[in-house]
């Protein structure tokens, strides 16, 4: 299945991709939607987010090759943080920068994770069974400010700025994640290259670790965390994550807001 959601004719849609369009459910199935026999074309349709979490969940230094490079140490258990509801972009919408900051910003293509079932306290194998499916996700982070006050780490404002939560254009179920690779490509030009086997902490001990701290939910969103070649983008940087069996998520870097308006 390879699930989205758009918006079409100031209506929004959501169901499964096939060779016509889309296929529209009345909800996520993970809530219990069925098909409605109705089939809507794609041509002039605006991507949007393509399921609604309550949460997104991001992690850091969770791929073996980043840790070696950076001489980080491996983590007891996973380490993360939370990207706020305002940050969640789709495919094609443009990168903003923050009003009030002028550093650099860096994409990072990762791996997400779909939440299908409620997780509670679940082991690794009940986890592995309450993933619905993947995405491709860009954690767009303004990096001078994770360090720009030595007594306070600044997480959540350097990762929850508007448009910083990119995840989609689509969520594909059925796949092998131990078998998928993420690529980012800055203007065409490939600058990530990774397994997903890599990984320090696999999807199903991510969801089974964080749900024993907090419970997640049907459509909940776990960024996996990125490795090797993250970097600052420019004015009209456009960024493409592609994990194949999921999809390509693209989105354009813009300085100002008549940039966005122009991309929009």
């Amino acid at each position: 299945m390879i699930w989205a959601c758009v918006e079409q004719g100031g209506r929004v849609f959501m169901g499964v991709l096939q060779e016509d369009g889309l296929a529209i459910y009345d909800r996520e199935p993970f809530n219990g939607g069925k098909p409605s026999g109705e089939v809507i074309a794609l041509e002039g349709a605006k991507w949007l987010p393509p399921c609604r979490p309550t949460k997104m969940i991001a992690l850091w230094n969770n791929f073996h090759a980043a840790a070696a490079k950076n001489s980080w140490a491996i983590p007891a258990e996973p380490l993360y943080f939370l990207k706020s509801p305002n940050s969640y972009s789709a495919h094609q919408q443009p990168i903003p920068r923050p009003k009030a900051y002028d550093g650099r910003i860096v994409y990072e293509g990762e791996l997400g994770l779909v939440i299908g079932a409620v997780c509670d306290g679940v082991s690794e194998e009940a986890a592995a069974g309450a993933i619905f499916g993947f995405t491709c996700i860009n954690d767009v982070t303004a990096l001078d400010l994770l360090s720009s006050d030595p007594s306070f780490p600044q997480w959540t404002r350097a990762k929850g700025f508007d448009g910083f939560g990119i995840f989609g254009p689509v969520i594909a179920t059925g796949l092998d994640a131990a078998s998928l690779k993420i690529q980012t490509f800055v203007n065409g030009r490939e600058r990530q290259n990774y397994p997903v086997s890599d990984m320090i902490f696999s999807p199903a001990q991510i969801v089974s670790r964080i749900s024993r701290d907090m419970t997640l939910y049907p459509g909940d969103v776990i960024a996996c965390g990125t490795s090797l070649g993250v970097l600052p983008m420019r004015d009209g940087t456009v960024i493409d994550v592609v994990i194949e069996g999921i999809g390509k998520l693209t989105n354009t870097f813009v300085e100002n807001k008549a940039g966005q308006a122009a991309i929009s």
